[in-house]
């Protein structure tokens, strides 16, 4: 199998050889991050909405960094419902960038510049994306 040659779908195969499961590395990093995180999940079942929480965001992201078949589109989406749950739209962008530090934590010495610049890119795009939302929710809009 030929790796992808887009660089952010590279970076989840090549970490998807090596690590079996992200969500511990991932949430991890999130709750050293931003501790407050932690009392917005359930205590009980939360492994399961934690790994599912992130398979979604992944193919989120995939579909951002590609085609755009629309998987994409529950970025803006969550945007609503984690505002409903009390989440900062700060800290809705910042599990994006928790995930690609988690992916240059296993990638090591293959996180390479293309990809990085790749990631950055994502990144910025998805904190617009954010951005136009929230100015979009702004009551006083006009």
């Amino acid at each position: 199998m030929a790796a992808s040659s887009n660089p952010i779908e590279r970076s989840f195969e090549i970490a998807g050889a090596r690590c079996e499961d992200l969500t511990p590395l991932v949430y991890r990093r999130l709750f050293d991050a931003h501790p407050e995180a932690q009392t917005m999940f359930r205590t009980e079942g939360s492994e399961l909405v934690k790994g599912s929480m992130l398979a979604l965001t992944i193919d989120a992201i995939l579909d951002f960094a590609g085609a755009r078949t629309g998987h994409f589109r529950l970025i803006e989406c969550e945007v609503a419902s984690h505002d409903a749950y009390g989440t900062p739209r700060t800290l809705f962008v910042a599990f994006f960038g928790i995930i690609a530090q988690a992916l240059r934590e296993v990638l090591a010495d293959d996180w390479s510049a293309e990809i990085d610049a790749a990631w950055q890119q994502l990144l910025g795009e998805i904190e617009r994306l954010v951005a136009a939302q929230e100015r979009q929710d702004s009551p006083d809009r006009g």
